[in-house]
């Protein structure tokens, strides 16, 4: 089964403005994705549709089988965990663990369950040792992984990163990335950083005008200057793709 299908998606604004003009795409489970496009592109707006903050002007979209609608956003939402690029918006709990397990107490989970889900999503993302800690005393990278423990504990079928990288230091980033790699769910991850793109996914999209403009290995699209041009991307200056 399929971690995530969209077909024939299209969305236009209150305003009027079209973002989405028929996209399709699926996402087996277990692949690790990254969404690439220039700013405008509509990718904030097909992450949006995939646990039903909005919802489909035309087409639609399933998430392991379960089609996202009205009546089905509770289940949608458990499966479909989003990390927003700043974390401090997931972050409002007086402590770390608080902020873990607020999902789950929500969910139902009490007493010794409740605490079993939220120190090994913690455990997952190097936070355990930090658990009793204010999130505002963490460093930013600290934070992104408190963000993404919070989702973690909900058990995703699949989890959107809003452009990881940012704002992280060296360090931070490739700590994130070892995180990233040792996770088995599946990664859906948007981004303008396109060498973290190449190190953590294996495909990537290219999200363009409202459509889907290239799908394919992420070395081959990375590699093709005239693709990158065309749709407002670029490596960093000296950056080269490696030899496969």
């Amino acid at each position: 089964m399929n971690s995530l299908e969209v077909r024939r998606l299209a969305y236009a604004y209150p305003d009027g403005t079209q973002a989405l003009f028929g996209v399709d795409l699926s996402i087996r489970r277990g692949e690790r994705v990254a969404l690439l496009g220039p700013n405008g592109a509509g990718k904030t707006t097909l992450v949006l549709h995939l646990n039903g903050i909005l919802t489909a002007g035309h087409g639609t979209v399933t998430v392991a089988g379960t089609p996202v609608r009205k009546d089905t956003l509770k289940e949608v939402r458990q499966r479909v965990g989003l990390v927003f690029q700043d974390p401090d918006d997931q972050l409002f709990m007086p402590t770390v663990r608080d902020d873990v397990a607020f999902g789950p107490a929500n969910a139902g989970l009490r007493g010794a369950e409740l605490d079993r889900v939220v120190e090994d999503a913690l455990a997952r993302v190097g936070m355990l040792e930090l658990a009793d800690r204010p999130p505002h005393h963490l460093s930013f990278g600290q934070r992104r992984r408190v963000a993404v423990a919070t989702v973690l504990a909900m058990a995703p079928e699949i989890l959107v990163l809003d452009e990881p990288s940012s704002n992280l230091d060296p360090a931070a980033r490739r700590e994130l990335a070892e995180i990233l790699r040792s996770l088995d769910v599946t990664v859906l991850m948007v981004t303008h950083d396109l060498p973290y793109a190449l190190e953590l996914c294996e495909r990537a999209l290219i999200l363009s005008g409202g459509v889907i403009a290239a799908d394919g290995p992420t070395r081959k699209l990375l590699a093709d200057a005239d693709l990158l041009a065309r749709h407002r991307l670029e490596l960093p200056y000296g950056f080269a793709i490696p030899d496969a």
